[in-house]
């Protein structure tokens, strides 16, 4: 029961912290506004543009995200294990047989993407093929699947698309700050302007690694709780901390989709990484009681 509570308040977390992700879009889409006419309806008409471009990145990501990591479609016959435990899992959760891809990659990892659990493709390197036995395999797979379950595989591409935006206007407030007459009075708006514009890339890029960051924790627990072994998944997350998870393809767009951070660590990796700590999802799932 402890578990199906953890589940229920990460879902909480995550729509207040994409709440406020969007109030943020709309603070710059105001503040965008007073710097042209200072009329409500461009600020109207920002959030449209926003909204227009999210439902863009949201029907276009999947196939973005497959293609930049160089992942490829796989039949069964290409590959029966893996095959086999994607099938198996998803008849355990009710859900469709998702597409299934192998990224040639010796890193072990593996990441979920799509729309919803109709639209969906699960995806595992050849690195974790390699180095995991049966049952971590599936604990990682179930985990993946969990993302699929939970639909944070659209929350995803959705705070992307955000990112995307905030980051976009606050490029424009920034320019038109430095560019604008040094006649006009009212230096509030300006001042205003020069704030927005540096903090809301900051503040766009931690809710985005918050709500991936949770999306985790909580897959993991949906993961275990379909398994009924979370063993498993602490095993191979254990393997893949020993091994690291770095992969050759180096892209910062789709790293939150990773099972774990796809990229090179640095000086503040711990603040900015997509990922929380694997000691950390280790020891959570150890002290899970998913019953038998």
């Amino acid at each position: 029961m402890q578990t199906y509570a953890a589940i229920a308040a990460n879902k909480r977390k995550t729509w207040f912290i994409m709440l406020f992700f969007v109030l943020v879009v709309g603070g710059l889409a105001w503040l965008f506004s007073l710097y042209v006419d200072g009329t409500p309806s461009l600020t109207i008409g920002v959030l449209i543009g926003a909204v227009i471009y999210t439902a863009i990145t949201y029907f276009s990501g999947m196939r973005m995200s497959l293609a930049v990591n160089g992942a490829h479609e796989i039949k069964k016959s290409d590959n029966p294990r893996l095959w086999r435990i994607v099938e198996n899992l998803s008849i355990a959760e009710g859900l469709p047989m998702p597409r299934v891809f192998i990224m040639d990659d010796p890193a072990p990892n593996a990441f979920a993407t799509g729309r919803d659990p109709h639209h969906a493709v699960v995806c595992a390197t050849t690195g974790i093929l390699d180095i995991l036995t049966d049952s971590e395999l599936e604990g990682v797979m179930a985990h993946e699947l969990g993302h699929v379950k939970n639909y944070d595989i659209r929350v995803s591409m959705v705070a992307f698309a955000l990112t995307a935006v905030v980051s976009l206007l606050a490029d424009l407030l920034l320019h038109m700050t430095w560019f604008r007459s040094r006649e006009n009075n009212n230096q509030l708006i300006v001042i205003l302007g020069i704030i927005g514009a540096i903090l809301a890339p900051l503040v766009a890029t931690l809710i985005q690694l918050a709500i991936s960051r949770r999306r985790e924790y909580l897959a993991d627990a949906t993961g275990a709780l379909t398994t009924r072994y979370p063993e498993g998944l602490a095993s191979a997350l254990e393997k893949i901390s020993q091994t690291g998870s770095a992969t050759r393809r180096q892209n910062t767009a789709t790293a939150h989709l990773f099972f774990a951070n796809p990229l090179k660590g640095g000086s503040v990796a711990g603040l900015f990484s997509t990922h929380p700590p694997i000691q950390d999802r280790i020891a959570r799932l150890r002290g899970m009681d998913v019953g038998k």
